[in-house]
């Protein structure tokens, strides 16, 4: 099959395909005279198994080792085992680091319970007030790498730069 069948198959896009290629968590397809990639079932399955991976959150090293032991079924698992308690460590974190977000979040959101002009928001003075705290202690910044995406709708603003509509 071609590059866009396999995609289809794979609910992925033929970009990402060539990518785990160029990363070598994919074989290289053979080519057809017209100089197409051909893949077949393994690719299939593989694809599969990486985009499994990439769903749990497993970075792409993780996913080449665990492709290595795959790859190398006689070999001991116990690489295998760390790796995998590695990542629920950061996981671990993670949940905590959200967690904490969360709570900063709800805590913001007590500094304003109703409508009042944007100069009195008890929400955007806390937020420049906790901004001018960040320059002092950017350890304590999530980061964008943190940031799940997707989780929430995003505000479209008018030409004006008011709120006008929330899209997903």
């Amino acid at each position: 099959m071609k590059i866009g069948e396999l995609a289809k198959l794979a609910q992925t896009q033929s970009e990402t395909i060539r990518f785990y290629e160029r990363e070598g968590l994919l074989p290289e397809a053979s080519r057809s005279q017209a100089n197409y990639r051909v893949y077949d079932e393994s690719h299939i399955q593989r694809l599969a198994f990486i985009r499994h991976c990439r769903s749990l959150d497993m970075t792409l090293g993780e996913i080449r080792t665990l492709l290595h032991f795959k790859d190398a079924p006689e070999e001991d698992c116990r690489e295998v085992n760390a790796l995998l308690d590695e990542h629920i460590d950061h996981v671990a974190t993670r949940i905590r680091g959200l967690r904490s977000l969360e709570k900063e979040l709800k805590s913001l959101r007590l500094q304003c319970q109703s409508g009042n002009a944007s100069a009195d928001c008890g929400i955007l003075s806390g937020l420049e007030k906790a901004a001018r705290g960040r320059k002092q202690h950017p350890t304590r910044d999530l980061g964008h790498a943190a940031h799940i995406q997707g989780t929430h709708p995003q505000i479209a603003l008018s030409p004006h730069g008011h709120p006008a509509t929330l899209r997903k």
